[in-house]
């Protein structure tokens, strides 16, 4: 043992609720020509988690789909907070109201500390209703953003 091993960082999910969060992300994307992002880390910066998920949308690049219509899925875990940002393509077509629905969605979710299964759960829904409004077209669509988790501090 090591003396700087108590410093070493939390996992907030198993190798296996990463890659079954990341196969969602990539199931959901499968149907749609929209992109969906998660980002976690332990502490959010803001006192607004919707501005710090605006922050994040914009450092990953999110505004470059072609269609504005990527989502990303922010939480904060320490301080249990989450916020769900949509582009302007997605937001249009849904509104304030079905991104409160969500958040009450994973909340529920959070608040049974399932939390993989809240991602998965919540990811397959933005993918469902990006489905509607986005369809996929196999002949022009292309993966525009990663599907992988993003960890922040």
């Amino acid at each position: 043992m090591t003396l700087f091993s108590i410093f070493k960082k939390k996992e907030f999910f198993t190798a296996d609720e990463k890659q079954r969060i990341v196969e969602s992300i990539e199931k959901a994307e499968k149907q749609t020509s929209g992109e969906i992002r998660v980002f976690v880390e332990s502490r959010c910066r803001f006192v607004d988690p919707l501005d710090r998920a605006t922050e994040i949308f914009s450092i990953l690049k999110m505004t470059e789909t072609a269609e504005r219509n990527a989502v990303l899925v922010y939480i904060a875990m320490k301080d249990r907070q989450l916020a769900l940002y949509g582009d302007k393509g997605i937001h249009e077509k849904e509104g304030d109201i079905f991104w409160n629905e969500k958040v009450k969605t994973i909340l529920s979710h959070f608040g049974k500390q399932n939390y993989a299964d809240g991602l998965i759960r919540i990811v397959t829904e933005l993918g469902d209703t990006l489905r509607f409004h986005f369809p996929y077209d196999g002949d022009t669509d292309k993966n525009e953003l990663p599907n992988d988790i993003v960890f922040g501090r």
